[in-house]
C-alpha cells in the first residue's frame, strides 16, 4: 500500500509545526507588537545610585579645609609679624628738610612706644616744599604731620579739601591752634606762622591730635 509522507511511521510522534505567533518565546517582543500594533515598551535603565552628602559630611570637609588655614595665620600672625605696620627710621627726612632750610622744622619728643612712624617724606613742590610724616597711634590710628612752606590759601585746601571748616582755636604748649574739620571723619590743628604752616590731622581721637600737636618742639 502506497504511504502518506505525511503520515509518520507507526510508533513515532506526529510532527506539528507550529508559527512564530504561536510561540511568544520564538517570535519575541518585535513579532507581538507586530501583530497587535503595540509599542513595546522601553527597556528599563538602569540609573547609578547617586551618593548625597550629608551636612555632616560637608562639615567635616569644610573643617578640614580651614583647620590649614587657621595654622597659616596664626603663624604668620604669631612669627611673622603680620598685623604689624611696617615702621620707618624719621630721621632721614626731619634732617633734609632742616638742611633745605626752608621753612623752621619741629620735630616731637617724648609721645612714647606706643607711637609708631610708618612713612617719612620730604619733597618740593610748586609754591614751596613739604614734610610728611605719617603715624600710627596707640589706639591704631592714622595722624600725619605736616610742615609746609606753600602759602596756607594754597595749602589748606588741597589737605583739608573743601569739607574743611574751623571749629575755633585751641592752646597747645603756649601757641594757638585752629581746629579744623576735614575729609570724611578726619579732624585738624593748624599753626599759621609767617613762614610755615603746620598740620595735624587724621582720623584719631581729639586727645591723640593734641598730645602730637603738643610734643612739638
Amino acid at each position: 500500500a502506497a504511504t502518506d509522507p505525511a503520515t509518520p511511521p507507526a510508533g513515532e510522534p506526529a510532527l506539528v509545526e507550529s508559527s512564530l505567533a504561536d510561540d511568544p518565546f520564538r517570535g519575541g517582543p518585535a513579532t507581538a507588537a507586530a501583530e497587535t500594533g503595540e509599542r513595546p515598551a522601553p527597556p528599563r535603565r538602569t540609573e547609578s545610585a547617586r551618593s548625597e552628602r550629608s551636612p555632616k559630611d560637608m562639615a567635616i570637609s569644610l573643617l578640614v579645609l580651614l583647620i590649614p588655614i587657621a595654622l597659616l595665620l596664626a603663624f604668620y600672625r604669631g612669627f611673622l609679624g603680620g598685623d604689624q605696620a611696617t615702621t620707618v627710621d624719621p630721621a632721614p627726612a626731619f634732617e633734609q628738610a632742616r638742611s633745605a632750610n626752608v621753612f623752621p622744622v619741629s620735630q616731637p619728643e617724648g609721645l612714647g612706644s606706643g607711637w609708631r612712624t610708618v612713612s617719612a617724606r620730604y619733597q618740593t613742590v610748586e609754591g614751596g616744599a613739604n614734610l610728611r610724616i605719617g603715624y600710627l597711634t596707640p589706639e591704631g590710628r592714622g595722624v600725619q604731620l605736616v610742615q609746609s612752606s606753600v602759602p596756607a590759601e594754597r595749602l589748606l585746601p588741597a589737605e583739608l579739601t573743601g569739607q574743611g571748616q574751623p571749629q575755633g582755636p585751641t592752646e597747645l604748649a603756649g601757641r594757638t591752634w585752629q581746629r579744623y574739620t576735614a575729609r570724611g571723619n578726619q579732624q585738624a590743628l593748624i599753626l599759621l606762622e609767617p613762614t610755615r604752616t603746620v598740620i595735624v590731622i587724621g582720623d584719631a581721637r581729639d586727645n591723640e591730635l593734641r598730645q602730637l600737636a603738643g610734643a612739638l618742639r
